[in-house]
């Protein structure tokens, strides 16, 4: 074969590479377009709006009259004591729940791991409020808080306590919140951790029991280093939920009493949607995302160092 067309084959050969080629982009594009263009307009317009409006007056009832004020609303929240509220109840929130809500959750599994008759029923039983919707569950939990007919008084009266006000206290009501979470959401943490605990390997335990290993020994040689990329996932995906506090405070105490359930997500809806200011909502979430994701950041560093 000479030269010329030998490289008469590779140019078309070549040909082909690339048109083959197109044709698999193109087709990648018709199977993943659709999620491409639902991801751009509901995550990353509306992100790209929200800074956009961050730095205008812009108000919800005369978009016509917005302008661009710099950084105004920014400056504008050193001097809100109500964001100043909000973030020390989220921060309160936050830090209450995330190791309360990983425990309960690591103890639940421990629990439902044992190879026990009747043990499927309890693991059901636990994961139930997982999936039953947040609102009803806030709904529910505000008639066991009511002070003079509710159920937690009622169980309290029986050995002495109370009667609380729960819900209607300044003092408890982030607290009666709290308690609510915990219980809500531990079942998603608990179904996690059992599948990394059955994932370890049973001669572990078995070689440690033959060793003298009590129980607490095992737990926190074999148990806790087993499972430990699950308990900074946990932790990592807990904190993050936990700083989103929204429908808890909107269904049971639409952030009241005196501001003591309010939290920044809460604010934001409040700015924007009751108080028509979009531009200082759109600040307020701005800030709010850089919050969570530089405690996204500094949690997964330290959890990453403190378990090597």
């Amino acid at each position: 074969m000479n030269p010329s067309s030998q490289l008469g084959t590779r140019k078309g050969m070549a040909g082909i590479k690339r048109s083959k080629g197109r044709s698999q982009f193109w087709t990648g594009m018709g199977f993943a377009g659709p999620a491409l263009v639902l991801l751009f307009a509901f995550l990353i317009l509306p992100a790209l709006l929200a800074l956009y409006y961050s730095f205008t007056n812009y108000y919800l009832l005369t978009p016509q009259l917005s302008k661009f004020v710099g950084f105004e609303n920014y400056t504008r929240l050193a001097e809100d004591t109500i964001f100043f509220k909000s973030l020390k109840n989220t921060a309160i929130f936050t830090a209450i729940v995330v190791p309360l809500q990983t425990l309960t959750a690591l103890a639940l599994a421990l629990l439902v791991n044992q190879k026990l008759k009747g043990i499927k029923f309890f693991r059901v039983a636990f994961f139930a409020p997982v999936v039953t919707s947040m609102v009803i569950v806030s709904i529910l939990w505000t008639f066991i808080y009511n002070p003079d007919t509710g159920l937690a008084n009622s169980i309290l009266g029986i050995v002495g306590l109370g009667p609380y006000q729960y819900l209607m206290d300044k003092d408890q009501a982030l607290y009666s919140i709290i308690f609510m979470s915990v219980w809500q959401g531990a079942g998603y943490q608990m179904m996690i951790f059992l599948a990394g605990l059955q994932d370890i390997p049973e001669h572990q335990y078995e070689a440690a029991s033959i060793d003298g290993a009590n129980s607490w020994q095992q737990l926190i040689h074999i148990t806790i280093p087993g499972i430990r990329n699950i308990l900074v996932f946990i932790a990592l995906v807990t904190m993050i939920a936990a700083t989103k506090l929204f429908i808890q405070p909107f269904v049971m105490t639409q952030g009241g009493p005196l501001d003591s359930t309010k939290t920044l997500v809460f604010m934001v809806y409040e700015t924007g949607f009751k108080f028509r200011d979009v531009g200082y909502s759109s600040a307020l979430a701005i800030l709010f995302f850089i919050i969570v994701l530089l405690l996204s950041i500094a949690q997964r560093k330290w959890l990453r160092d403190t378990s090597e």
